[in-house]
């Protein structure tokens, strides 16, 4: 069973869905990490997307919270959307 579209219930057409957001969160020592939505299509605003450091574009495996982002949107492997090709928006400025 695929998970409902990221903006809502039901949508299709979300995956690889291009958004925009911030860096609310980010663990190096585990590598995990959350960008907030602000805007982007089938993406809505406000909504937290999990990320792994392995997503980080660049071949960077940190990323510094507060960072202004580019991702996309895909079904994650536990069935829930996640962020995927997160790309800092100002080149290099918060890469840690």
């Amino acid at each position: 069973m695929s998970p409902s579209a990221p903006g809502t219930a039901g949508a299709s057409g979300a995956v690889g869905a291009d958004a925009v957001g911030t860096v609310v969160e980010f663990d190096p020592a585990v590598g995990l990490g959350a960008v907030e939505a602000s805007s982007g299509g089938a993406v809505a605003a406000g909504r937290l997307y999990r990320f792994h450091c392995t997503q980080i574009a660049g071949g960077s495996r940190t990323i510094t919270a507060g960072t202004p982002v580019r991702f996309e949107v895909r079904p994650g492997r536990n069935g829930t959307w996640e962020a995927f090709a997160v790309t800092p928006t100002v080149a290099g400025a918060a890469l840690a």
